[in-house]
């Protein structure tokens, strides 16, 4: 991860959101951009990297931000993890992008039918346990499910934990120092997502 700290973002963060929802559009249109890179394009990125957008997302395989964005090598920022949680290597991660990278955007994406919000329903609701390390992981979206209704049908449940969990991690990620001088001062823009698995639609959240 090269540092350059002398480059400014080549994109305001809602020049990077309305970018997002054009290659959204486009993948889900079948007008994708990029089946192949040129070997120009990778030789000038070898010599640094400037992402417009730093994505923090679940490792799900059937949610590829680069793809799901219709966004080519050296656009987007991007951390996977089960259920898109936040943790210390993780918030180091995006410490980096907000600090060297300076992204004016950060999105959270989530994703319907997430197993890990799943498997923090059934142990939130259901007394339902995991592999020792799997219990760490939901124990970082467990609290996001206090406000959801346990009676409500298995897919509604399922809908609005997933929602719940980006919205969480959204506000965890407002709570740190960096985020809150960055807001401050104007240079960036947070905000959540989710990805439809049957549309291949990207959802923003208010």
């Amino acid at each position: 991860m090269a540092i350059d700290h002398a480059k400014e973002p080549l994109y305001t963060a809602d020049e990077a959101l309305a970018r997002l929802k054009a290659g959204n559009l486009r993948f889900i249109n079948g007008e994708a951009r990029f089946p192949t890179v040129q070997k120009e394009v990778l030789a000038d990125l070898a010599k640094g990297q400037q992402p417009y957008v730093t994505i923090l997302g679940c490792s799900d395989s059937r949610v590829p931000p680069e793809l799901v964005f219709d966004a080519g090598f050296g656009e987007l920022f991007v951390i996977r993890v089960a259920g898109n949680v936040l943790g210390p290597s993780i918030l180091g991660t995006l410490q980096y992008a907000g600090l060297h990278l300076r992204t004016p955007l950060f999105v959270v994406l989530g994703h319907e039918g997430c197993g890990a919000v799943q498997a923090a329903i059934a142990s939130r609701f259901d007394g339902t346990r995991q592999a020792s390390r799997i219990e760490i992981l939901l124990e970082q979206i467990i609290p996001a499910l206090d406000a959801l209704d346990p009676d409500a049908a298995p897919d509604e449940l399922l809908r609005a934990g997933v929602e719940a969990n980006v919205r969480r991690t959204m506000r965890e990620l407002l709570e740190t120092p960096e985020a809150r001088a960055r807001l401050a001062e104007g240079h960036m823009r947070l905000i959540g997502a989710v990805y439809e698995l049957d549309s291949g639609r990207v959802r923003f959240l208010d």
